[in-house]
């Protein structure tokens, strides 16, 4: 056993699984430290949710595993997609829990303009297979725009232009919403100009645009790359704003330019489409309006002369009346003597009947028959009326029983003792609450009553007409006075006025003489 052992030792160096996968992992990236690949995207599906995206670089032999960290995401001056055609730098590096190797990209670019030409293409055919290029889809743009929204960045030239062009043509609102127009967000930063122009309120505070204007200034491919983003442009195909796209030189062409309701050659050329030239339209107003003011002169000076050369054409009231009168006076003469000459008929035709007995008879005869006739006739609807009538009473009749009658009497009945019943209870009620009404007021009148005032030792002095002395300057030497107390009233004589500090008085015993008298202050 120990020879076994022995011979199967080596002088080999003994790693750990670790050691050698470090080992791997230091050489790869000693001896490829910085490489550019060349190669297709594949199975990219966006950055994950780390930030960091990861795919695979193909080409017709072999494949190569790919990661590009957030902070790199963030630098790319475009969006890596699927199928793209591009060139990586970075660096190779291994990872020891899967054991394969990497390449971790600092830079991605195109692999030059045809593959950016046919990822446009490709798009292009995409987005036309849709209908988002169909000319019976683009609005037409308004006449006359209250507010213009310009989709553009705000320091370079563009807008400048284009608000120097609309304040010579015709002055406006002109709203800007300021993005970046190159670059890996101009495409992301654009739509959402897009959809905030048509996410705001027409009677807001800002007012939603009539137009918009999404201008840039000419560039390379690579520069204008942003402006062919298909978020981009499903947003402008789907605004509900009209669109103008003015984005690079009149050779210049994106797929917003496709979407857009029109493409302006430049982004001067977008404030020219955008308003008229209010010169012009003041121009042609006059003009419209000195037409119109001679056309309504014309017409009114044509229709006076139509009315001369009628009322010269039409008769006057004696010639239209002529005809008439004269008809009329013919026929006053001939009403004489057609009067005598009816006269005479019917007289002549009254001495030619001859009046006998019988044709009397024979004429009683014949009304006897016709009324005989009547009355057989007279009797026939008598008796069908009759029995229709005793059919319709039979019918009713058999309808008609006690116990229907008796049941509904019943529920009446029932019905009315109830009411009863709730007109005692309403009654009890509304006398008990009448009561308590009535005792409380009763107290309240006691409270208020100048009797309980008289219970504690005050009196209310009257004169002799029942008055109320309220003071003592009213109290004369000799007047006669009445003191109410509460158990009865005396009468007093006054033996002083108002003059003295305290008057005196004399009070005479309720049914007494008034020698009776005494001194009450």
């Amino acid at each position: 056993m120990s020879d076994a052992v022995s011979e199967s030792r080596t002088n080999a160096t003994e790693y750990t699984v670790s050691e050698i996968s470090g080992a791997l992992k230091r050489t790869v990236e000693d001896v490829f430290g910085n490489v550019r690949v060349r190669g297709e995207i594949s199975g990219y599906r966006g950055p994950h949710s780390s930030g960091h995206a990861y795919f695979c670089l193909k080409d017709d032999r072999a494949r190569l595993d790919a990661v590009v960290w957030k902070t790199t995401m963030s630098r790319l001056k475009f969006r890596p997609e699927e199928g793209m055609e591009v060139i990586a730098t970075g660096k190779l590096t291994t990872y020891p829990g899967k054991s394969n190797y990497q390449i971790v990209i600092d830079n991605l670019e195109p692999a030059g303009a045809g593959a950016l030409m046919a990822l446009l293409e490709e798009r292009k055919r995409r987005l036309q297979a849709e209908g988002l290029f169909d000319a019976d889809r683009k609005r037409l743009l308004p006449f006359m725009p209250r507010v213009i929204g310009v989709v553009t960045s705000p320091t370079g030239s563009v807008i400048r232009d284009i608000i120097h062009r609309v304040k010579d043509r015709f002055p406006l609102h002109v709203l800007v919403w300021p993005v970046r127009v190159q670059g890996e967000t101009a495409g992301a930063e654009v739509t959402a100009a897009v959809n905030g122009f048509n996410a705001l309120a027409q009677d807001g505070v800002i007012p939603q645009p009539d137009l918009l204007i999404v201008a840039r200034g000419g560039g390379s491919l690579e520069d204008l790359w942003g402006f062919n983003d298909e978020a981009l442009a499903r947003a402008v195909a789907a605004s509900r704003i009209p669109v103008i796209s003015a984005v690079g030189h009149e050779t210049d062409w994106t797929l917003i330019d496709l979407a857009a309701d029109v493409r302006a050659p430049t982004p001067t050329g977008a404030a020219e489409i955008a308003v008229p030239v209010r010169a012009d339209l003041e121009v042609t107003l006059a003009g419209l309006g000195a037409r119109l003011k001679a056309a309504a002169s014309r017409n009114f000076e044509r229709k006076r002369q139509a009315v001369r050369a009628a009322a010269r054409a039409l008769p006057s009231p004696d010639q239209l009346l002529a005809l008439p009168r004269r008809r009329f006076d013919e026929a006053t003469s001939r009403l004489g003597r057609a009067l005598s000459v009816s006269v005479q008929r019917k007289r002549a035709r009254l001495q030619a009947q001859r009046l006998t007995p019988a044709t009397l008879s024979r004429r009683m005869n014949e009304a006897r028959t016709l009324a005989g006739r009547d009355l057989a006739r007279a009797q026939a609807a008598f008796f069908a009326i009759v029995r229709e009538r005793r059919t319709r009473f039979s019918r009713t009749a058999a309808r008609l029983s006690p116990a229907p009658i008796a049941r509904r009497q019943k529920l009446q009945a029932d019905t009315l003792a109830a009411l009863s019943r709730r007109q005692d209870r309403v009654i009890s009620v509304r006398i008990e609450r009448l009561r308590g009404k009535l005792t409380q007021a009763d107290r309240l009148l006691a409270t208020l009553s100048h009797k309980a005032v008289l219970a504690r030792g005050f009196a209310l002095v009257k004169d002799a007409d029942g008055t109320v002395i309220k003071q003592a300057a009213d109290v004369a030497s000799g007047m006669a006075l009445s003191l109410e107390f509460a158990d009865g009233t005396a009468n007093a004589v006054a033996t002083s006025g108002a003059a003295r500090p305290k008057a005196t008085v004399k009070p005479v015993a309720k049914g007494k003489e008034p020698g009776n008298q005494g001194s009450l202050f």
